[in-house]
């Protein structure tokens, strides 16, 4: 078999795993790989406060939509994911206000709810 032959027969596999593929799966697997980055940043060897905002809000919007689309289980999982999070910046921020004496978030730029 020839090198482009090799890469046909990939791409044709590739092609037949994404049509077996729901949209949902892969927003979970986002909403799975943001909460983990998420987590990494809010804590104090990798703490970066602007990035775990970043990531609580992402999650938010992705979590949002998955609605109808999850298990009302894994749906209300995933809100608590959220929430315990949102906790988890409030948290750090606060000791970081504490240690530093600065805020968390970039002036004009309200705080994740």
């Amino acid at each position: 078999m020839s090198v482009s032959e090799s890469d046909q027969e990939r791409a044709r596999q590739l092609e037949a795993e994404l049509r077996q593929l729901a949209v949902s799966d892969l927003v979970l697997q986002a909403v799975f790989q943001i909460s983990s980055l998420g987590w990494l940043r809010l804590g104090e060897e990798d703490r970066d406060l602007g990035q775990a905002r970043l990531a609580i809000d992402a999650l938010r919007a992705l979590v949002g939509v998955l609605g109808g689309a999850v298990p009302d289980q894994v749906l209300r999982d995933l809100q608590q994911m959220v929430a315990n999070m949102q906790l988890a910046y409030a948290s750090a921020s606060a000791s970081v206000s504490a240690g530093a004496g600065v805020g968390t978030a970039p002036p004009g730029e309200p705080e994740p709810e």
